[in-house]
C-alpha cells in the first residue's frame, strides 16, 4: 500500500512574489530582508527603549525619571546623523559596506551593557548610569546609519504594490517570534542570579542584532538611480517644496510627540508601582502585543489595499489614541488595565505603522528617498520620539519635586490623560489630506467595522 503524501504548497509570501513575477534573486534578497528584520525585532526585545531588560538594568543603575527619559531619548535623538549619512549613501551607494561596519558595531556594543554594574566602580555613584549613557550614545550614533540604508534597499528591490502587503506579512511573522521570545526573556530576567543576567541577556541581544547586520551581507544590493552628488541645502530645499510629505511629517511629528509622554515611562511604572514581575510584563506586555498583531495585521493590509493610507492612518490613530486611557484604572496588583491596554494599543499601532510606513514610501520621490526617509525619522525622532520622552521625564520629576499629585490620580495617570488628550487631537485634526490611492473613505471604512462588530458580513 503507498503512502500519498500531499506536497507542501507555496507561502503566501511565494504567491505574492508570483503575483508580481520578481526573479530569484530578489525573491531570495527580500526573504534576506524578512530574516533580518525578525533578528532585529528580537533585538529590540532587548536593547528598545522601554523593554523589561532596560527598565531593569536602569534600576539597578539608580536612574531618575529624568535620567530614564535621556536612556530612552538618545537614540531619537541620534536620528539627526541620518541627514549626513543618507547623503553619504546616495553619494557612493555602499549600503553593504555601512550595515556591515557600521551597523554591526554599533549592535555588537550591546554586548558591553551587562557588565557595567560588574566592571564599572560604583563611586562615585554616578558613573556607571553615565558609562551605559555613553555607551548607548555610541552605539546610536553609528546606528543611524541603518535606517537610511535597508528602507530604501528594500524599495528599490519591492515593487511599491508588493511593499504594504509584504510589511504586513513580515509584522505578523514577527509577532509570533516576538511572542515566545519575549517570554524566554522574561524567564530568564526573573530566575537568572542577579549578577550575571544582564550579561546574559545584553549579550544575546547584541548577538541578535548582529546577526540582523549579517543578513543584509547576502542581499542583492540594487539601486534604481545612479550616484549622486546631494547637497544638503538642495535637499532640504526639495523636501520643503514636497507639501504631502511635509504635511506627513508634521503629523506624526507630533503624533509620536504627544504618543512619548506617557508611554516610555509604562512599564517602569507596572513593574516599580504595580508591582508586576517581568514575566508579568512580558506575557501582558510583549505577548499580549504579538497576539493582538498576529490577529488583526492581515485585515490591515487588506483595509490598506481598500481605502487607502490616509483611511487607515485616520481610523487607527483614533482608537490608538484612547488606548493609555486603561492605565487611568490601575492600581497595584492590576493586570487587567496593562493587558487591555498592551494587547488593543498594539492592534491600533499596528495599523498606523502600516499606514505611516506606505505614506512615507509613497509620498518620497524614487530620485532621493534615502534623504527624504532620514529627514523623516530625523524629524520624527528628534523633535517627536525624543523630545517627547523627555518632556515626560521633565515633568513627572518636576511634579516629585513638588510633591504634586502624590495621591491618586498620581502624577504617572495625569501624565497619561494629558497624553490621551493631546493624541486625539493630533489624529482628529492632523491626519494629512495626502490623495488617496484607493476608492475607500474613513468612513466607510468605519462602517465596516462596526458592522462586523455587530456581526455584518462586510468587507474589509
Amino acid at each position: 500500500m503507498r503512502n500519498h503524501f500531499r506536497k507542501p504548497g507555496p507561502s503566501s509570501l511565494s504567491l505574492l512574489y508570483d503575483e508580481f513575477q520578481l526573479p530569484k534573486i530578489i525573491r531570495r534578497s527580500l526573504n534576506l530582508i524578512l530574516i533580518g528584520n525578525i533578528f532585529g525585532n528580537l533585538h529590540g526585545i532587548i536593547c528598545g527603549g522601554g523593554t523589561t531588560a532596560m527598565v531593569g538594568l536602569a534600576n539597578e543603575l539608580q536612574a531618575g525619571d529624568l535620567a530614564f527619559g535621556l536612556i530612552n531619548g538618545i537614540p531619537q535623538a541620534a536620528a539627526l546623523l541620518q541627514i549626513p549619512f543618507s547623503i553619504l549613501v546616495n553619494r557612493t551607494h555602499q549600503r553593504k559596506k555601512y550595515m556591515l561596519t557600521l551597523g554591526m558595531f554599533s549592535r555588537a556594543l550591546w554586548m558591553l551593557f551587562g557588565l557595567i554594574p560588574l566592571i564599572v566602580p560604583a563611586n562615585p555613584a554616578w558613573l556607571p548610569l553615565w558609562t551605559m549613557i555613553f555607551l548607548l550614545g555610541i552605539s546610536s550614533c553609528c546606528g543611524s546609519v541603518i535606517n537610511v540604508c535597508w528602507l530604501p534597499w528594500f524599495s528599490d528591490l519591492a515593487p511599491a504594490r508588493l511593499r504594504g502587503r509584504w510589511f504586513s506579512f513580515r509584522d505578523m511573522l514577527v509577532a509570533g517570534v516576538n511572542l515566545a521570545f519575549g517570554l524566554l526573556v522574561a524567564w530568564m530576567l526573573d530566575t537568572l542570579p542577579v549578577y550575571n543576567r544582564y550579561i546574559i541577556v545584553f549579550a544575546l541581544g547584541g548577538f541578535l542584532g548582529m546577526l540582523d547586520m549579517l543578513c543584509f551581507g547576502f542581499c542583492k544590493e540594487q539601486y534604481n538611480d545612479p550616484p549622486r552628488k546631494l547637497r544638503i541645502g538642495a535637499v532640504l530645499k526639495s523636501i520643503r517644496q514636497n507639501r504631502p510629505f511635509c504635511r506627513l511629517v508634521i503629523m506624526w511629528t507630533a503624533w509620536c510627540f504627544t504618543s512619548n509622554l506617557a508611554a516610555p515611562y509604562l512599564g517602569r511604572y507596572s513593574i516599580n508601582d504595580l508591582g508586576l514581575s517581568f514575566m508579568q510584563m512580558t506575557v501582558f506586555g510583549t505577548a499580549a502585543q504579538a497576539i493582538a498583531v498576529v490577529l488583526v495585521m492581515a485585515r490591515w493590509g487588506k483595509a490598506l489595499n481598500r481605502y487607502g493610507c490616509r483611511s487607515v492612518m485616520l481610523v487607527s490613530t483614533i482608537a490608538t489614541s484612547l488606548t493609555d486611557a486603561f492605565y487611568l484604572f490601575a492600581v497595584p496588583g492590576s493586570i487587567l488595565p496593562v493587558l487591555l491596554r498592551n494587547f488593543i494599543g498594539a492592534a491600533c499601532w499596528s495599523g498606523c505603522n502600516l499606514a505611516a510606513n506606505s505614506m512615507q514610501l509613497s509620498a518620497s520621490p524614487d530620485e532621493g528617498r534615502p534623504s527624504y526617509i532620514a529627514v523623516f525619522a530625523c524629524i520624527t525622532s528628534l523633535v517627536g520620539v525624543a523630545l517627547g520622552t523627555l518632556c515626560g521625564g521633565a515633568l513627572l520629576e518636576g511634579w516629585e519635586n513638588a510633591g504634586w499629585f502624590s495621591a491618586g490620580p498620581d502624577r504617572v495617570q495625569v501624565l497619561v490623560l494629558l497624553g490621551v488628550v493631546l493624541r486625539l487631537l493630533v489624529a482628529l485634526f492632523l491626519v494629512p489630506p495626502l490623495e488617496n490611492d484607493r476608492d475607500g473613505t474613513p468612513k466607510q471604512m468605519l462602517a465596516a467595522v462596526l458592522a462586523r462588530f455587530r456581526g455584518k458580513r462586510m468587507p474589509l
